[in-house]
């Protein structure tokens, strides 16, 4: 009886180092950090229309602009996301890469939009314009908050003796957001002041 005692005794302080809480914690921490990183791309996802409708009344706005942000909402918008998506790096890669194309899309669509006096003149232009900004600072925080919850789970994932419960467990590593122009931007810009203009 003394021997089933100091067993169960052992069992209990070998799973309190295990991290095997710690794991389910952080996943869930994960997982509420993702929710509000996909709510703050659907809020912006929301305003798009609004964006495009206000546009397009604008006589001879540039028409290949405006297609390029309503085929890259189309795409953001049209990719399932599951749960799972958090433990898949390709289907996670599939999402960010939709994301990314709507944001540069929504960016050229901004600065094209400065050619246009009536347009910046527009009070619900303008006013959409601050809601978007907003948006996009919301979507770095959820982002950050992600990269930051996901970060703590990898690692728990990765070190000793908690990575022991990651494999029994099947604790894999998840994927985090990472740069799309990584090589682009790890270049240094040419600078090219040229012959001052006389």
């Amino acid at each position: 009886m003394m021997k089933r005692w100091i067993a169960m005794i052992a069992v209990v302080l070998s799973l309190t180092g295990c991290g095997y809480n710690d794991f389910q914690r952080l996943d869930e921490a994960t997982k509420s950090a993702w929710s509000e990183v996909l709510n703050q791309y659907q809020r912006r996802a929301d305003l798009v229309p609004n964006i495009v409708a206000t546009v397009k009344g604008q006589a001879n706005f540039e028409q290949e602009t405006l297609t390029k942000v309503i085929e890259a909402r189309a795409k953001a918008t049209s990719i399932q996301v599951t749960p799972e998506t958090l433990n898949n790096p390709e289907a996670f890669n599939k999402f960010q890469q939709a994301q990314g194309e709507l944001s540069g899309a929504l960016s050229r669509l901004m600065v094209v939009a400065e050619r246009y006096p009536e347009l910046q003149a527009n009070q619900a232009f303008r006013d959409l314009r601050v809601t978007l900004e907003g948006t996009e600072n919301r979507i770095t925080v959820a982002r950050n908050r992600y990269i930051q919850t996901v970060q703590e789970y990898n690692v728990l994932a990765r070190s000793f003796p908690t990575n022991l419960t990651a494999k029994v467990f099947s604790y894999q590593p998840k994927p985090n957001f990472s740069v799309q122009n990584e090589s682009q931007i790890s270049t240094p810009p040419t600078v090219d002041f040229g012959a001052p203009k006389k």
